[in-house]
C-alpha cells in the first residue's frame, strides 16, 4: 500500500458514501494531481527503467490539494498573478512536505511514490539512505512489515525524541531536552536543504508560504527554517512572526523582496471546488 497512514481511512469515506448516498454522482480528488505538472527530470527514480514502468515506480507527490490552494490564495493575497509568480510552499503537520510551484504549476516536491520521502515528519523518517533498510533487514533480522511499521509510525520527531507533536517537542527543547533539541535541529536542516534545493530549481522565489498546523503556528520552525536565507532576500520581520492571528498574515519585513506568509489551508474548500467544476464540466 502506497499510502498506509491515509488509504484506508480514505476508502472507508468512500465505501459509507456510496451507501449513504447511492443515486449521486461520486469525486474522487487526489492530493497526486497537482503534481502532474512534474517533468520526467523531476519525477524519475534513477533505477532499472523498465521494471519503474512496469510497476509504476515515480515521484508521484502528496498534499497537492494543499499546495494548489495555498499558492492561488497567496497570490489572491498579494495582488499579482499566479502565473507571474514563483512559490514555495511548506505544508508541515503531523506529515509534512514542501513544493516549488513556477507559475501556479508544480515544478518540485518532497514526497514521491509515497508520503514517507522528504521532510521529517512526525512518524516518519523522510529522506533515507536506502541501503538502511537492507542494513537493518540483514543485521537486526527486519521484516518488509517491521520495516514499514519502522518508517511510517516509529520515526521522524517520534524515534528521535519520543514524541510526535511539535509543541511538545518545543516545549521539551526548551527545557533542556537534549534528544528534542536534536530532533528539531534535525527536523530544520532538512526544511533547509529543501528550501535551499528550491530555490535552485526557480532561480529564484517571489513567495515563501507556510501553512498546516505547524507551518501556521510554530513561530520557532518559521524563524530557524528561513534563519539563513538572508543572502536569497529573505527578512523576516520577529514581530510578525510571533504574532497570531486569523487568516492570511504577513511575516516578512515591509523591505524584503521575498514576501513570507502563513497561509491557513483549507483542504476540504478546494475540494468542493473541484468536485464542483468536475460535476457540472
Amino acid at each position: 500500500m502506497l499510502a498506509p497512514l491515509h488509504n484506508p481511512a480514505n476508502l472507508q469515506g468512500i465505501r459509507a458514501a456510496k451507501q449513504a448516498f447511492p443515486d449521486i454522482p461520486h469525486v474522487a480528488v487526489f492530493d497526486t494531481a497537482f503534481h502532474q505538472t512534474l517533468a520526467p527530470a523531476a519525477y524519475t527514480y534513477a533505477i532499472d527503467r523498465e521494471l519503474a514502468e512496469a510497476h509504476r515506480v515515480r515521484r508521484y507527490g502528496f498534499h497537492g490539494t494543499s499546495h494548489k490552494f495555498v499558492s492561488e490564495a497567496a497570490a489572491h493575497f498579494v495582488g499579482r498573478d499566479l502565473t507571474d509568480l514563483r512559490q514555495i510552499v511548506f505544508h508541515l503537520g503531523n506529515g509534512a512536505s514542501v513544493t516549488a510551484i513556477r507559475g501556479g504549476r508544480s515544478v518540485d516536491t518532497s514526497m514521491g511514490l509515497t508520503p514517507l520521502e522528504g521532510l521529517v515528519m512526525g512518524t516518519r523518517s523522510g529522506d533515507l539512505d536506502p541501503a538502511v533498510l537492507i542494513h537493518l533487514a540483514r543485521r537486526a533480522g527486519q521484516s518488509i512489515d517491521d520495516l514499514d511499521d519502522l518508517l511510517n509510525r516509529r520515526s521522524g520527531l517520534r524515534g528521535l525524541a519520543g514524541v510526535s507533536d511539535m509543541r511538545d517537542l518545543v516545549a521539551r527543547r526548551d527545557a533542556g531536552d537534549a534528544a528534542a533539541s536534536l530532533a528539531f535541529d534535525v527536523y530544520i536542516h532538512r526544511l533547509r536543504a529543501y528550501a535551499g534545493a528550491y530555490l535552485a530549481q526557480l532561480g529564484g522565489v517571489d513567495i515563501i508560504s507556510f501553512t498546516a498546523g505547524v507551518g501556521e503556528n510554530s513561530a520557532a520552525v518559521r524563524a530557524e527554517a528561513l534563519a539563513t536565507l538572508g543572502f536569497a532576500g529573505v527578512q523576516i520581520d520577529p514581530d510578525r512572526n510571533a504574532a497570531r492571528g486569523r487568516g492570511i498574515r504577513v511575516i516578512s519585513t515591509d523591505s524584503s523582496p521575498v514576501t513570507v506568509l502563513v497561509v491557513p489551508t483549507n483542504e476540504e474548500l478546494e475540494i468542493a471546488r473541484q468536485t464542483l467544476r468536475a460535476t457540472q464540466g
